[in-house]
């Protein structure tokens, strides 16, 4: 369904993405993991081409594809109505209008009035809550209702693939673990394939089919989950279980400071 082949991406005089291919398959959850910097961000940035700020074609080297038909030179409008949609970090709706404007402006690209009908209904079926308060401002919503208003914005696109970056950032374990089951949700019972940023390691590779680790701008390990749940890197360093090497090395250490 998608391809990243070879892309960098600059800010300026400093390259964020090092040449990174990875595909993703039609039906599926890839959750893209690293930490903070990593390029993970700018990823999804450069396959929406939301950049801006900057004057330079992004991303400089590489091509994109999407169904089959390059998009690394198509505008963002044209990306959407080829089906792509994209959740922000950070959430991003307009605060001042209501939920009921924020989901009607995700539809901005379409004009059949029936088919956007019945993807509001959808929408309000997998957020019963947004229904409920389609009258309210959306600034005075909770983070939480914020971020079920910003994925219902972006189903609203019809999309084939739902980019997510950080959908449980700032939220309480509960709320995350209610958007994962509706992100499996929407992925199952509408058939959207979901490509997902997140830095809670544990849950991405827990609703995943396939994982990719992202370094310092670079593709590192390609795996399924349990794969790398496995690995004693990403348990010690992205799952926070300490290891029985972690532990041994713990443990030689206290022993010289002891003696020291």
């Amino acid at each position: 369904m998608l391809k990243v082949n070879n892309i960098e991406t600059w800010y300026d005089l400093i390259r964020a993405l090092h040449g990174i291919s990875f595909e993703i398959k039609e039906g599926d959850i890839v959750a893209l993991l690293g930490s903070n910097g990593a390029g993970k961000t700018t990823t999804l940035k450069t396959i929406m081409r939301l950049f801006y700020d900057l004057k330079e074609e992004q991303p400089e080297k590489g091509t994109i594809e999407f169904m089959g038909e390059r998009i690394d030179r198509k505008d963002t409008a044209e990306i959407v109505k080829m089906g792509i949609g994209y959740v922000p970090e950070g959430r991003e709706v307009f605060p001042e209008l209501t939920v009921m404007e924020n989901i009607t402006i995700g539809a901005y690209t379409r004009n059949d009035r029936a088919g956007v009908k019945a993807d509001m209904e959808n929408v309000f079926h997998h957020f019963p809550i947004l229904k409920e308060r389609k009258g309210q401002q959306a600034g005075l919503m909770s983070g939480g209702e914020q971020q079920m208003l910003a994925i219902g914005r972006a189903l609203m696109s019809r999309p084939k693939l739902l980019m997510l970056d950080e959908p449980s950032l700032g939220l309480s374990p509960i709320l995350t673990k209610e958007i994962f089951d509706i992100i499996k949700n929407i992925n199952e019972k509408d058939g959207v394939t979901v490509l997902l940023v997140e830095q809670n390691v544990n849950m991405a590779l827990k609703y995943s089919n396939f994982a990719y680790l992202l370094e310092n701008g670079r593709i590192v390990r390609a795996d399924k989950p349990e794969v790398l749940r496995e690995d004693e890197d990403i348990k010690e360093f992205y799952l926070g279980i300490a290891t029985e090497q972690s532990v041994k090395g713990y443990k030689r250490y206290r022993r010289k400071v002891r003696f020291r």
